[in-house]
């Protein structure tokens, strides 16, 4: 039974260079997934990112923009039907007394120019 003691307890040990060499080939090891993973996930300056609104900004709607501010209700609803027979979509928010129409920032100039043929005739 010692015999057997003394062939399990003398196995091959490193020293310690190849102590070294196993720490150093961790760590580079690591830096090969760091670098990786950063090239994979991580931002580019030159990619245009979207502009995130402030959420503690009361006036701020996130993609939606002021197209019109009107005095009372039934005017906003007037307003938003009229840019909804053209299409557009809008979302009616109020601000103290008066009613904002808010569009997306794409169908921002088309509301506009319908908003104004409908003032003008």
């Amino acid at each position: 039974m010692a015999a057997l003691r003394e062939e399990a307890e003398t196995g091959s040990v490193p020293d310690a260079s190849a102590r070294i060499w196993v720490i150093l080939g961790g760590l580079l090891l690591m830096a090969v997934v760091v670098v990786a993973l950063r090239w994979t996930f991580g931002t580019d300056r030159q990619v245009p990112t979207a502009r995130l609104a402030d959420p503690d900004d009361p006036d701020a709607f996130g993609l939606l923009e002021e197209v019109s501010r009107v005095p009372g209700a039934v005017a906003a609803e007037v307003l938003q039907g009229r840019l909804a027979a053209a299409g557009i979509r809008a979302t009616l928010s109020r601000d103290g007394p008066a009613y904002r129409i808010l569009v997306f920032p794409d169908d921002l100039k088309a509301a506009r120019v319908v908003l104004s043929r409908g003032a003008l005739g």
